[in-house]
């Protein structure tokens, strides 16, 4: 019988709003690294941003749900100026996670 993937659970927020400033400025990056700068990517990773901060500040660790929160939240923004989507800004915070946690995103810890 196969088991379940145990959840990852990030580390209590101490201080949300410089999570959300860290992984803003990150997940920028990544969008203007993974295709050619655009402008609204910089409004994509502020949204993104500031779910994530949202979401830390109501306690939320399991990295998961704070996937399918950017998911769902994203799914009301206006992607028609970009190459991305709700699931590859999901997809790229949770890798930025992983990535900052240490873990290995392709084959797991």
């Amino acid at each position: 019988m196969t088991e379940p993937i145990p959840a990852i659970i990030l580390p209590a927020a101490t201080n949300p709003e410089q999570e959300g400033e860290w992984l803003k400025e990150r997940l920028h990056k990544w969008l203007d690294d993974e295709f050619i700068p655009e402008a609204v990517n910089k409004t994509i990773a502020e949204r993104a941003g500031q779910i994530f901060i949202r979401q830390r500040m109501e306690g939320e660790d399991d990295l998961g749900s704070l996937v399918l929160a950017i998911v769902t939240e994203m799914q009301s923004f206006d992607f028609s100026r970009s190459f991305f989507g709700e699931f590859a800004i999901a997809n790229a915070v949770s890798e930025l996670l992983l990535e900052s946690l240490g873990i290995d995103k392709c084959c797991g810890q």
